[in-house]
């Protein structure tokens, strides 16, 4: 050996396995070789050095970068950028066209296998509006049923002054034209659409987005504004999960001078199993229309037109099939209205402004209601849970529970209800006409009497109508009576 280094190499290579960290350029590479590999390993390196400085010694300095070449569309990874297709980011031109063809490229690119049965996985497709602004003239319609496993996501779209007055910004529902629509056997349109961080601006020509007949359908951080009719329509089809987002006709705060004249509706679902997370609605005529049933809200925040101006937070208009769960919601100034409710339930939520719960009779059914654990603040002293029987009374109620909530300034209205009497005589009366929910309704009624008189009368439970109970003694004694009712146990 004739120098330090290789003395050096060659006590390493005697070791069984040894740890090599080299520095290559910008590279940093670390492994563990043995034996013979660790020789090759250190030629390799000898080598790679020897090449880079021949390179070097030989090149002329490098021009200033220059930028990158564009993404060819269509191939891994399958990401079809707006700008790609002539798109205009500024919003000058309409960029309708441009978008169109990018979403048809993205159908027509390959697909792995299948979701449910005909329909294409697209493999995670994207759509990417790379943070522009799109004037576009027509609703972006996906072109073909059949597919999915895509997102459209990261930009803004408005509407045009010429946009249809009865369209959507973006459309899932494909024209009954499309050649793949009668080839797919799927009995829904589309499964795992995404749409993600976008902001649409109808411009006052119709609607935000539009899901119709799809299968687990994502809208996640959305903000959908100037629609006039709908800011979000779920048609048909199941499981379309709303997040994060924020929707209203007229960009405000509250204290709205335009209040009173707000039209539209922030969501509008007529369909089955979809859910509602942590989404405002700050301005339209209806919060949230619900015809369709097992629908969930949670983190709902509704200040859209107040209930003194004719609006609705939420309303469940499906008489008799509710099923619906409203939970750890803020209604403020604006309520909830539901129709001959069945499988209700609303608790844990916050109603301000003398917000309120109306319930509706159409055919007179209110079973399996559970209104409990809610907050209510007001200055009317108005009731916080309601009844609307212009259409009839409520006849057939079952296991309704109105309970355990709380109010300022507004008055408690519940199904369960206690209360005492005390006197010396051979009747004694509970009024609980004030508390009960339904009028001259008590289904069950439990009391106790207590005398300190040296004789305990025979007593009796009299009479229960108009939600008064009546309880008489057979003699006159001093006496305190306590009384548990409720309106709504099982018949």
């Amino acid at each position: 050996m004739t120098g330090k280094a290789d003395l050096k190499l060659v006590m390493l290579m005697g070791l069984a396995c040894l740890a090599v960290v080299c520095v290559h350029g910008d590279d940093l590479q670390v492994g563990r070789f043995s034996g013979d590999r660790f020789a090759e390993e250190i030629r390799r390196m000898r080598a790679l050095k020897t090449s880079s400085v021949r390179r070097d010694s030989v090149s002329s300095p490098s021009p200033s970068p220059g930028p990158a070449p564009p993404l060819q569309v269509g191939t891994s990874p399958r990401v079809y950028p707006a700008t790609a297709y002539g798109a205009d980011p500024t919003g000058k031109s309409d960029s309708t066209e441009a978008l169109l063809k990018a979403i048809s490229d993205a159908f027509q690119g390959p697909s792995d296998g299948f979701l449910m049965e005909g329909i294409a996985n697209l493999g995670g497709a994207r759509i990417n509006l790379e943070g522009g602004n799109y004037l576009i003239s027509k609703p972006l319609r996906l072109p073909a049923t059949g597919a999915g496993n895509l997102m459209i996501h990261g930009g803004t779209l408005r509407a045009s002054d010429d946009f249809p007055t009865d369209g959507y910004l973006i459309d899932l529902s494909p024209t009954t034209s499309d050649s793949l629509s009668s080839s797919s056997s799927s009995k829904y349109n589309y499964e795992y659409i995404t749409l993600r961080d976008l902001m649409l601006d109808s411009n006052y020509r119709g609607g935000g987005i539009s899901v119709i007949n799809s299968l687990r359908t994502s809208i996640d951080n959305c903000y959908i504004t100037h629609f006039t009719s709908d800011g979000i329509l779920v048609k048909s089809g199941h499981e379309t999960y709303i997040r994060n987002s924020f929707l209203g006709q007229h960009i405000t705060a509250g204290s709205d001078s335009r209040e009173r004249n707000f039209t539209g509706t922030g969501i509008n679902l007529m369909g089955n199993d979809n859910a509602v997370t942590d989404v405002v609605i700050f301005s339209a005529s209806i919060g949230i229309m619900v015809t369709g049933q097992a629908n969930t809200f949670s983190g709902v925040h509704c200040y859209n037109k107040a209930t003194d101006f004719g609006g609705t937070g939420i309303y469940l208009k499906m008489p008799g099939l509710t099923q619906t769960r409203i939970v750890n919601s803020y209604m403020d100034y604006t309520g909830i209205v539901a129709e001959d409710p069945v499988q209700l339930h609303i608790s844990s939520s916050f109603f301000l402004g003398d917000a309120f719960i109306l319930l509706k009779s159409i055919n007179g059914v209110a079973k399996g209601v559970s209104i409990v654990d809610n907050m209510f603040s007001g200055n009317k002293g108005l009731d916080i849970v309601r009844l609307d029987q212009a259409n009839g009374a409520f006849n057939k109620i079952d296991q309704v529970v109105v309970d355990r909530n709380v109010a300022k300034g507004m008055n408690i209205k519940a199904t369960m209800a206690r209360g005492s009497a005390q006197g010396n005589g051979t009747s004694w009366t509970v009024d609980f006409s004030p508390v009960l929910l339904f009028p001259n309704l008590i289904k069950h009624v439990q009391y106790s009497l207590s005398s300190g008189d040296s004789t305990f009368p025979s007593h009796a439970l009299r009479n229960i109508s108009n939600n008064r109970v009546v309880i008489e003694s057979n003699i006159a004694v001093p006496a305190n009576v306590f009384v548990t009712v409720d309106q709504g146990l099982s018949s």
